[in-house]
């Protein structure tokens, strides 16, 4: 990344599934920060129409709950899915990168920052254990967009 790149933090999750919420959760914490260049979403699920929002950017960090895997999160990177199927219920990060590069020309830097969830029920708020976790990941996120944002072009 270059402090030039336009950012893209797009956030998804259920906040009424305890920490399914961790996507929006984190979206929140780094749009507090008010950093030029980087935009920052969040919604329930991905959506079609946020194919048209990535193809503005130069990087992109899709942030989501994890059930289970790596503690306290896992950053990998993306690349756009050879599969355009898709549900209106699940639609995955690669398949929008895909959308973006067949219809809009556009391959930007893509991550996933999966956020390890414990706690699944219809309640709100995040589980102790999910927080900190929370904490760790925006740190991590922070560190890696801060770099590039920070810097005087």
């Amino acid at each position: 990344m270059t402090a030039a790149d336009r950012v893209l933090v797009l956030g998804y999750g259920n906040p009424g599934r305890q920490d399914d919420g961790l996507g929006p959760a984190a979206a929140e914490e780094m749009a507090r920060l008010g950093w030029p260049r980087v935009s920052v979403q969040d919604n329930y699920q991905l959506v079609i129409e946020d194919a048209a929002d990535i193809a503005e950017h130069d990087v992109v960090w899709f942030v989501d709950a994890a059930r289970s895997g790596a503690e306290p999160y896992e950053i990998r990177r993306l690349r756009a899915g050879p599969d355009l199927a898709f549900t209106s219920h699940l639609l995955k990060p690669e398949t929008l990168l895909a959308i973006v590069e067949q219809y809009y020309g556009r391959s930007p830097d893509a991550y996933l920052l999966a956020i390890r969830g414990y706690e699944f029920e219809f309640l709100e708020g995040l589980s102790e254990r999910a927080s900190g976790n929370l904490a760790a990941a925006v740190t991590a996120m922070r560190r890696r967009i801060g770099t590039s944002v920070e810097q005087k072009p």
